[in-house]
């Protein structure tokens, strides 16, 4: 599955940029919109480990693929995951080594398209902390929250999200 999403991402290349990319936007709305909706239904995917072999390289290519498009490396990769029924551990672990993997298949995308500046980290600390007060923001509300009031809030979040972005690319 990692050696695919990283020949999907790269395979991709120019399509963020391209002039195609106004369809990565929309996929960057759909994408999501699609795992929030499996995740606010009752439908649990579900894969027998032995079709592993065969589903895994076919949803890391194409997880690649979004990947080169948006930037967004969930989609199928994580409900891929999921089914396989990996354990909580186990899952952590592949989620963590799937994310690496397409962080840098991307980056080497963004490196060949000459993006990858060393004078825009200055400009990536603001956003960054944003992002970690955001985070220490979400784990004070999370203790006090119901898992399953979680689950609900953060897919319905993740599915409006996923609209709006699709919506505007419509425009």
């Amino acid at each position: 599955m990692m050696f695919a999403v990283c020949a999907g991402t790269w395979t991709g290349l120019g399509l963020m940029t391209g002039a195609s990319a106004k369809f990565g936007t929309a996929l960057l709305g759909v994408a999501p919109a699609i795992y929030a909706i499996t995740g606010l239904g009752t439908l649990r995917l579900s894969a027998p480990r032995a079709w592993e072999p065969i589903l895994s390289p076919v949803v890391g290519g194409i997880t690649g693929l979004i990947t080169a498009a948006t930037g967004v490396f969930v989609v199928p990769a994580v409900p891929h995951l999921q089914a396989i029924g990996l354990e909580k551990e186990e899952l952590v672990q592949a989620l963590g080594l799937s994310f690496t993997v397409s962080t840098l298949a991307l980056a080497v995308n963004v490196g060949v398209e000459g993006g990858l500046q060393v004078s825009m980290g200055r400009a990536s600390i603001v956003p960054l902390a944003s992002d970690c007060m955001g985070m220490w923001i979400g784990q004070s509300i999370l203790q006090n929250m119901l898992p399953n009031a979680f689950r609900r809030w953060f897919f319905l979040s993740l599915l409006l999200l996923g609209l709006y972005l699709a919506a505007c690319s419509a425009i």
